[in-house]
């Protein structure tokens, strides 16, 4: 079957027809798939049906929702009836050109140039994508083969292309981006409410990765896929959906294991990315100074450790025979070996940075100057009250993760009370813990302050949720016994009634607009108590 040429602008021939069809006989009731090129060359034959045979995603040449995959299927039947819904659904999957569903009768024979006396195949259905809204598909009724036979192929793909390629260019979006779908998991012990809030943060995260998310999907599961995190049939709705919309990744809402990364990515043919891998990538994004580049280095390289199985064809082992054994090392060893070695470097710089700031801490505490750390959740509006207390221009955007730096300024609340307020890196639910690891020298400013100014954005309408995420993560760190300080932050923006309600529940909490200035009275205040304390704690 592999010899066999097909002219560029037919689907098939009659002798190509009858030679497959006379493999399905002989193996019937099982299928027969061929699989061929728009040149016209057989690049796979294999027993099964279209879904069983079917090509890798990522093994396809031509991927994208604006085009077909430039391969076409040519497949037996041991019956009459049109392809089933699987066979269709793997047409789709792959994108392939066109189906063409050879119907094979019972008895034939084959003679010079595919002719005999009897034919094996009787009938035939030609299958194909449709563009338009609606039918994912279009079916033909029974077809003799020299109907099937005549059809113009290159007529009939360059219209179907031409027609999604237009669609295609009504919805697209930046080129310059990447264009993500959102995968979410309802399990138990968990709400709508909070998959929804999970969901959206991802977005945000994504946006501020430098992405567009596209659409989202999310399954109802009591556990985890060992294999997908999501069911098989949901993979496949994936897959069209990522076609569809012309996606180039998917997200996952939570962490996923280095096999079902490649077994999704295997079955989806984009890449598969989660949560953590999305942080870590607008990590390095923000990175500005050394310390912030080594810590973000380190902590890549310590999630990509275990992820380097099934990472490219550059990861593959070397072939086995003279010349290639060597001293046994696989290119997969070797580059593992290098990352350790990688690793083992970032850390003792960082370990060096570490101990730089602890003298610099050291010297500040000398000069009895106390330290307040401000903390709380990203995009709180922690750098915007800082720059606010201090008239700084430390960089604030309203993004995720816009500082990741420590930056301590001086605030002189009266002729002979200065106070050092530091910007931490913000915090999030469960946030990877090899940043928590690689931050560890930023987040010692956290531990080693004298009170903690706890920074809630209250116009976020997961304000409560944050609280807690903050308070489990500072909970978790070995922090000093000084007092927090709970600051609503962002009053502006919500009503008074809202206002109201915090108060009542949170007494001893402040209220404050960092923007507008609003209760700065009251906070300062509160600063220069805990001043006061920490000197006199001092002495």
């Amino acid at each position: 079957m592999y010899q066999q040429r097909l002219p560029r602008d037919r689907l098939l021939t009659a002798e190509f027809a009858q030679r497959l069809g006379a493999v399905g006989a002989t193996l019937k009731p099982q299928s027969v798939s061929a699989f061929v090129n728009r040149r016209g060359q057989v690049i796979r034959v294999a027993i099964g049906n279209p879904m069983e045979a079917q090509i890798p995603l990522l093994e396809l040449p031509r991927q994208g929702a604006e085009r077909l995959s430039g391969i076409r299927c040519i497949s037996t039947q041991y019956s009459t009836r049109e392809p089933g819904q699987k066979t269709l659904l793997a047409m789709a999957l792959q994108r392939l050109d066109a189906l063409v569903t050879l119907h094979v009768t019972g008895e034939g024979s084959v003679g010079k140039q595919g002719r005999g006396a009897a034919g094996f195949v009787s009938t035939v259905h030609l299958s194909h994508l449709v563009p338009a809204a609606g039918d994912r598909w279009s079916v033909s009724p029974p077809l003799q083969l020299g109907a099937a036979i005549e059809e113009n192929f290159l007529d009939l793909v360059e219209g179907l292309e031409s027609e999604f390629s237009r669609l295609y260019s009504a919805r697209q979006v930046d080129g310059k981006r990447d264009r993500a779908v959102l995968v979410g998991l309802l399990t138990a012990g968990h709400t709508q409410d909070q998959l929804e809030e999970r969901l959206s943060e991802l977005e945000l995260l994504v946006d501020s990765a430098g992405g567009d998310v596209l659409e989202a999907l999310w399954q109802r599961r009591d556990t985890l896929h060992p294999k997908t995190a999501i069911g098989p049939g949901k993979v496949q709705e994936l897959a069209l959906l990522v076609q569809d919309v012309g996606a180039n990744m998917v997200v996952f809402d939570r962490e996923l294991s280095p096999s079902q990364v490649r077994t999704l990515e295997d079955r989806v043919g984009v890449r598969a990315l989660d949560r953590t891998e999305v942080i870590l990538d607008i990590f390095a994004q923000r990175a500005r100074s050394r310390a912030g580049k080594l810590q973000v280095e380190l902590a890549q390289l310590e999630y990509l450790m275990p992820r380097l199985a099934g990472r490219g064809r550059t990861m593959s082992r070397l072939g086995g025979g003279i010349g290639t054994r060597g001293p046994g090392e696989t290119k997969l060893e070797m580059e593992r070996r290098g990352i350790q070695r990688r690793i083992a470097l970032l850390q003792k710089q960082v370990n060096e940075l570490q101990a730089h700031r602890r003298r610099l801490r050291q010297r500040r505490q000398q000069r009895d100057i106390p330290t307040i750390a401000i903390v709380g959740y990203t995009n709180a509006g922690k750098s915007t009250l800082l720059n606010a207390l201090t008239a700084s221009d430390a960089y604030a955007a309203d993004r995720l993760f816009a500082t990741l730096d420590p930056t301590t300024r001086r605030l002189q609340l009266d002729a002979d009370t200065p106070l050092l307020l530091t910007d931490t890196v913000g915090f999030m639910t469960e946030l990877p813990p090899q940043l928590v690891d690689a931050f560890r020298a930023t987040l010692e400013e956290v531990t080693e302050a004298d009170a903690l100014l706890h920074v809630v954005d209250l116009s976020h309408p997961s304000w409560l949720e944050q609280i807690e995420a903050v308070d489990k993560l500072l909970d978790d760190m070995t922090v000093a016994t000084g007092p927090r300080q709970l600051v609503f932050n962002k009053i502006d923006r919500v009503p008074a009634e809202q206002q109201t309600l915090v108060a009542e529940k949170y007494p001893r909490s402040l209220q404050v607009s960092a923007t507008e200035r609003l209760n700065f009275d009251t906070l300062l205040e509160v600063l220069g108590r805990f001043a006061q304390r920490a000197t006199l704690k001092a002495v």
